[in-house]
């Protein structure tokens, strides 16, 4: 199970998780902000900062915004066109962390791959029953990452298989709760070993909309292999889901946590440490004399106990010693050694 971004990064089990952080809105529509983002999340461990590609008219109808007439101005005002977004891919490559967008229309898709060098195509939610959006990603062959909030089982099959079906293979998909913020008890991470088991061939991820760290890190100990969440560098200004957003101090934290428990999760077989067989030398128990037993003696259940330090004769031994002798003098409370035993 690999996830093989553009630039030929593994993402799989055994990686550190990749961190997305999504700028959404939060930069307001503000290029010299949106590089501040980028700089700030550099700074703080994300892998990679991701935008939305989207235009006015490929966003909503006509039909929506003359029923929500104030809507166009908003999506007008926080949407970034194809020169500044060209812009902060090149700002990003230049600063050494990754850039991806979401794409709302095949034009927008093919400027992404063609102009901007990302890192991946980012698939939205509301895109899961797509399925020709989908299917004209999916003959790119760009890596795909796909978001699952509101959708079915069937429908969450339907779209991998739409897109599996173009020959393309490399899509991780995320599960996600399209609530803005998700209340803990709708997150759901369970879901995430069904989506192991329902895909074993893809990487499985979280996209995060929870306030706390609790969600992230419980989705990497379930395998999450990339974690995405909503970033901002101040969340007490008023925007579209900035104030559902993390601010860099906090983000920082998550990152370094999902990490650190990664580490600790290691991996499904046992292994005995290096640092481990130095400790059996002073935890384990050997063989030691309950009195003092003569050069010659056959040894007896009632003379040999178990006690530490291991350096001696092993506690395992103790049944296959009894009937046997020494051949040296035993004192009392003394431990045998493998070279005592005749």
């Amino acid at each position: 199970m690999n996830f093989t971004l553009l630039d030929g990064t593994i993402i799989n089990n055994n990686t550190q998780p990749y961190f997305i952080a999504e700028l959404n809105t939060s930069h307001f529509g503000d290029v010299e902000l949106a590089k501040e983002m980028i700089l700030k999340a550099k700074e703080i461990g994300v892998d990679c900062v991701k935008f939305q590609s989207w235009t006015p008219e490929t966003l909503y109808s006509q039909t929506y915004y003359l029923e929500n007439p104030i809507a166009k101005r908003f999506v007008k005002k926080y949407s970034l066109n194809n020169e500044q977004l060209k812009e902060l891919a090149v700002f990003c490559s230049d600063n050494g962390i990754g850039f991806a967008s979401t794409p709302y229309s095949e034009q927008e898709v093919d400027f992404l791959l063609h102009e901007c060098n990302p890192k991946f195509i980012k698939v939205a939610s509301m895109e899961l029953n797509n399925l020709q959006f989908l299917e004209y990603i999916g003959k790119t062959g760009a890596p795909i990452v796909l978001s699952t909030g509101m959708g079915s089982e069937e429908e969450i099959v339907r779209a991998v298989n739409t897109i599996r079906n173009t020959g393309n293979e490399n899509i991780c998909i995320l599960h996600c709760v399209s609530i803005y913020p998700a209340p803990d008890e709708l997150v759901n991470l369970n879901y995430i070993s069904r989506l192991k088991s329902l895909f074993p061939e893809q990487a499985i991820g979280y996209s995060d909309h929870t306030e706390d760290d609790i969600a992230p890190l419980a989705s990497v100990a379930l395998g999450a292999c990339l974690i995405e969440r909503h970033f901002t560098l101040d969340n007490k200004k008023i925007g579209m889901d900035n104030q559902m957003s993390t601010e860099a101090d906090e983000f920082e934290k998550i990152v370094s946590k999902c990490k650190n428990l990664k580490t600790v999760l290691g991996e499904a077989k046992r292994e005995v440490t290096p640092e481990e067989f130095e400790q059996r030398a002073n935890m384990r128990r050997s063989i030691v004399a309950t009195q003092e037993i003569k050069e010659g003696q056959m040894i007896t259940k009632d003379l040999i106990c178990a006690k530490r330090p291991g350096t001696g004769l092993s506690v395992d031994k103790f049944t296959s010693v009894v009937g046997k002798k020494v051949n040296k003098d035993i004192q009392k409370d003394c431990v045998i050694f493998e070279s005592d035993i005749v």
